[in-house]
């Protein structure tokens, strides 16, 4: 009796490691600890663009085991994820937002991170450099070249004085300041920063601001993203222009944006956090941006701000908001 039940034992061994062999996909389950920035919804499209990629590839459900975390826009929240993470030995890290990226790659030295929608990576000391990260990142950037979005902003309009609402300490935030002081003498545009700390003081700084200048440019802050509705109205009752580089920004009420599409910036981050899991180092994937940008416009936006869009304008856009 025990020698047949030892052969039966042999027998199911041995059926299991053949279709272990013939069947690749029967492996350990991969875990994926995921960490957004908040729920503003270019980062929630770009989790799900990233997402979608992986799952395209092969690598979903119930072959990968995705844990998700929202840092609700709290840089003390983000660092806690970011340890519990590396407690629970991730195979990878996926962050979605620069904020969330630093946290994360402060407290993971081990384990592959695969970014996106950070502005810019090694300005924020996330990478040494684009074509190589030198360490465990690497990922995909919502940088636009600020030249773009000038350009864009002066065919739209004659513009001498640009207000840049930016938060001190969120380093995508205070890129996008730096991008555009660079780029100021070129268009011979003056840029205004304005600092904004706390919801409470946004009213009266946009307020006093918007009389002095042509456009406000709404930086990737989350405070600006919390009080959108506030600084878009008072825009348009001012008949200022509201420029972005989000999309996501022009849906809920900024006249202009020139923007990298959130969905394909995290579909691209897939196609590297797959890349990984087949075995390269994240070090060798080079951290990219996207190449095609889209320009939308929101006429509701321009109609409450009483401002002409020329049709030139409108016909070459890549998308209007009616």
């Amino acid at each position: 009796m025990k020698r047949i039940a030892g052969r039966l034992f042999a027998g199911v061994a041995t059926v299991l490691i053949i279709i272990g062999m013939l069947c690749p996909e029967v492996k350990a389950e991969k875990k994926i600890g995921v960490l957004v920035w908040s729920e503003e919804t270019h980062y929630q499209e770009a989790k799900d663009g990233v997402m979608e990629q992986m799952s395209k590839a092969g690598f979903g459900e119930p072959k990968v085991r995705f844990t998700v975390q929202n840092a609700g826009g709290n840089k003390a929240k983000a660092s806690e994820i970011a340890r519990n993470f590396a407690a629970a030995r991730m195979d990878m890290v996926i962050s979605i937002g620069t904020s969330a990226t630093v946290a994360v790659a402060k407290e993971i030295k081990d384990i592959p991170v695969v970014f996106s929608v950070v502005y810019d990576p090694v300005d924020s000391k996330i990478a040494e450099d684009w074509k190589s990260s030198g360490n465990n990142t690497t990922g995909t950037s919502s940088k636009v070249p600020m030249s773009s979005l000038m350009e864009n902003l002066k065919q739209l309009a004659p513009v001498k004085n640009l207000a840049v609402l930016y938060t001190p300490g969120e380093k995508n935030s205070e890129a996008q300041l730096k991008d555009l002081q660079a780029a100021q003498a070129q268009f011979g545009v003056r840029i205004l920063p304005v600092p904004i700390s706390n919801k409470e003081e946004v009213s009266s700084l946009v307020s006093n601001v918007a009389g002095r200048v042509d456009a406000i440019y709404i930086s990737g802050s989350s405070v600006a993203g919390e009080t959108l509705s506030t600084i878009a109205d008072i825009a348009a009752k001012t008949k200022v222009i509201t420029v972005t580089h989000l999309g996501e920004k022009a849906e809920k009420g900024v006249l202009l944006a020139v923007c990298a599409n959130s969905r394909a910036l995290g579909r691209l981050a897939g196609e590297k956090a797959v890349k990984v899991l087949r075995g390269a180092k994240p070090s060798s994937i080079p951290i990219e941006p996207l190449q095609k940008l889209d320009v939308i416009v929101n006429m509701k936006a321009a109609r409450a701000g009483h401002i002409d869009v020329p049709q030139a304008f409108l016909k070459a856009a890549t998308r209007v908001i009616e």
